[in-house]
């Protein structure tokens, strides 16, 4: 096992300049979790495959329990928690409010954060590019549904 020495990154969360010193292969999801205490992503698989660790780098959606803590330095990463403005739920987590989209909650961060990159790409998107941005993102309580109409009500799609 190869060790690195830990060395100082610049980080840009949510707004906000951090400097942190960890080891370059760290992963993102550790230092947004246990040196910023964010806890919007959640460790899930580790492996990049659920989705419960997505954030968004430079607006668009990325799995950070895979991302090295090097790549990340002078680009912008949002979590869950800076989305909201003035304490308030942006537009999508306040539509994933309003359907009840939560079950036990634990696929919410990175189902937010993936239609919330969708919907910077696509302010538009249909039910289909919605189904099609989502499908790799795990739901093990089976809120599908209400995850879905949350989605389509936060890109204005009418019932």
């Amino acid at each position: 096992m190869t060790t690195t020495i830990p060395r100082q990154f610049s980080l840009s969360v949510n707004n906000e300049l951090h400097e942190i010193t960890v080891e370059a292969d760290t992963p993102l999801l550790y230092v947004l979790r246990n040196d910023l205490g964010l806890n919007g992503p959640k460790f899930g698989c580790g492996l990049g495959e659920c989705g419960s660790c997505t954030v968004l780098v430079d607006g668009v959606a990325a799995r950070s329990c895979v991302i090295p803590i090097q790549i990340i330095e002078n680009r912008s990463v949002t979590t869950l928690e800076g989305l909201s403005v003035d304490g308030q739920p942006n537009p999508v987590q306040q539509a994933f409010i309003d359907n009840q989209a939560a079950q036990c909650g634990y696929c919410l961060n990175g189902m937010i954060m993936t239609v919330q990159a969708l919907l910077l790409r696509n302010p538009s998107p249909t039910e289909t590019q919605i189904r099609n941005e989502l499908r790799h993102n795990l739901c093990r309580c089976g809120t599908h549904v209400e995850i879905m109409a949350a989605a389509t009500a936060a890109a204005n799609i009418p019932k």
